[in-house]
């Protein structure tokens, strides 16, 4: 069926068989039976949900060469006390990734310092430059988190100092790879590629664990789970497999009064203690990232491994004066966005450059383009001789990879990323020759994919509508990336009690023919077709859309996001 957004929407097509026997074997009901099989989880995942309070997760990593030789090479600079430097990446996951070895450092009083490069001055990642001022405080050995898997130069210079250098990375790495004395990156296809989908801090997490029984430390690491699946939400990693499980446990047992600074973020914004995955992809990780886009990119470190209440209150207040820069910025550059001509342009990967964007800014933008045009997403900015470039994904391109065979190219000066999102630099020659490239990469590795077709997994009748459908569906719980809210579509809808909302987004009551009423929010749908249905439109409609919990004033309501209407 085509949509008033003119998109096509299909029931998504599942083997009844499968359904049913699911749900006589475990007692699930059809639609929890029809969701488990159209998200394929594994028998562990199942069990996440037939026994969600007694979900655990094990160290995955106990047998692994490459942890095995990183753990030797830490014991020994602890052993001979030689001083470690932690370099991580200026986002969360480098972020927390940081400031948990710096917090296990410390607690075995181990001499150790960080150091978070400036994103316009430094750049992504380990250079020659960098390096020669990160060694003037003389450390023995580098940790490099969340970055340095393509860094060969730089490696080779530590090498020259006789500085011994750990990479612990989930970003592509190609070959050769660095001469570090350890590499821990799953996509070094050496026995552990199926956890690529492993945040920096996860498997800095699992690396610690190991370390931890090694030297008999009294560390409590499980307290700082929260760090882990912080990461993994902001770094967009699937909440799947292993991280679904990391997730379930981190959300039922984390203890805000554990983690002093997410807490005071939490009291500065006057937001109630129980924690969840949009709090952390949309309000704690914004701030923390905000610093490292506006040029203090030390910060949200700082706050995550101090312990000092004093220090923590002011760098949570600045970081939050950040973020709310960040956002007027933002807005600006959004409202300057001619969305016509890019519609109009009709490609199948927009690049968008706009000189005047701040370096830290235009990862955001390429999000936002890639949500609202459902295409993957490159926004580009001015940096001296070079164009910098940020790039977000969708389902089924891996930018990563692209970008990888891009710098093999030599169409990129440097660059790197994962699935979903990528970093870059570029001659400004190379622009031209650089969109053929991507645009071609889309083609071969997308040509089977349909970017106006899009799937809903069940028809709801307005008899069935209730709120206790919503409890069946929330048992697949957490949402996220890899498993995202489940989209319905609402048959028979009455719409009511249309409010306009900063004047972008619209507000209105849905009722059923049984009476059940819900309210509902479409986002950003101000002078779009679907705003004008919603204002407008007086007969029953059929509404796609996604189930939400609502917290406001500390009152929880059932919700409905609207993604699409149909006639």
């Amino acid at each position: 069926m085509i949509s008033v957004s003119n998109k096509e929407w299909s029931e998504r097509k599942l083997n009844t068989n499968l359904v049913n026997k699911l749900s006589q074997d475990n007692n699930f009901s059809q639609i929890l039976s029809k969701l488990i099989i159209s998200r394929n989880f594994n028998d562990e995942e199942i069990h996440s949900i037939k026994h969600l309070k007694n979900t655990n997760f094990s160290n995955v990593f106990n047998f692994n060469e490459d942890y095995k030789k990183s753990i030797d090479l830490v014991i020994n600079c602890v052993k001979n006390k030689e001083t470690i430097c932690i370099l991580g990446d200026y986002d969360v996951d480098g972020s927390c990734s940081t400031a948990l070895l710096l917090k296990f450092f410390k607690s075995i009083n181990h001499p150790v310092y960080f150091y978070i490069p400036d994103r316009i001055k430094d750049g992504y990642g380990p250079s020659v430059k960098l390096f020669k001022e990160i060694i003037k405080k003389n450390p023995k050995l580098i940790i490099m988190v969340d970055c340095g898997s393509n860094a060969n130069n730089a490696i080779n210079f530590l090498n020259e100092k006789k500085i011994k250098s750990l990479i612990i990375d989930h970003h592509q790495i190609n070959q050769p790879y660095p001469k570090a004395s350890s590499i821990i990156n799953p996509k070094k296809n050496n026995g552990y590629i199926q956890y690529d989908y492993f945040c920096a801090t996860t498997l800095t997490y699992f690396f610690l664990e190991l370390l931890v029984v090694k030297i008999k430390s009294n560390f409590v690491l499980k307290d700082y789970l929260i760090f882990v699946l912080l990461a993994t939400v902001c770094d967009v990693m699937p909440l799947r497999y292993v991280n679904r499980i990391i997730a379930i446990k981190t959300l039922d047992e984390f203890n805000l009064d554990k983690i002093i600074s997410i807490k005071k973020i939490y009291e500065v914004l006057g937001r109630s203690n129980k924690i969840s995955i949009n709090d952390l992809g949309y309000l704690i990780g914004p701030i923390l990232n905000a610093g490292g886009r506006l040029g203090h990119s030390s910060h949200s470190v700082k706050l995550l491994s101090s312990d000092n209440d004093e220090e923590i209150d002011q760098i949570v207040k600045k970081l939050i004066e950040l973020n709310e820069k960040r956002k007027t910025f933002e807005d600006s550059i959004l409202n300057s966005i001619d969305y016509k001509k890019i519609e109009n342009d009709n490609q199948n990967v927009i690049i968008y450059y706009d000189p005047s964007i701040n370096e830290g800014l235009i990862g955001i933008i390429a999000a936002r383009l890639k949500d609202i045009f459902n295409k993957p997403a490159i926004v580009l900015t001015s940096s001296q001789d070079l164009l910098k470039g940020s790039a977000r994904s969708i389902t089924g391109f891996d930018i990563g990879l692209v970008f990888n065979n891009a710098l093999n190219s030599k169409l990129i000066t440097k660059g790197g990323g994962h699935k979903m999102a990528a970093g870059f630099s570029i001659d400004k020659n190379n622009l031209k020759s650089f969109t053929e490239f991507i645009n071609n990469s889309y083609n071969n590795m997308c040509k089977n994919i349909n970017k106006n077709y899009f799937f809903y997994e069940s028809k709801i009748s307005s008899s069935s509508f209730n709120s206790n459908f919503n409890v069946e569906i929330n048992k697949l719980c957490p949402f996220g990336p890899g498993n995202s809210e489940p989209i319905f579509l609402f048959e028979k809808l009455k719409i009511s009690k249309v409010k306009i909302i900063d004047n972008k987004h619209i507000s209105n009551i849905f009722i059923s023919n049984n009476g059940f009423s819900i309210s509902s929010i479409s986002f950003n749908s101000i002078n779009k077709t679907i705003g004008n249905y919603l204002i407008n439109y007086k007969k029953e409609i059929n509404v796609i859309g996604h189930l939400k919990d609502n917290f406001w004033n500390n009152k929880k309501t059932l919700q409905l996001v609207v993604k699409d209407l149909v006639i």
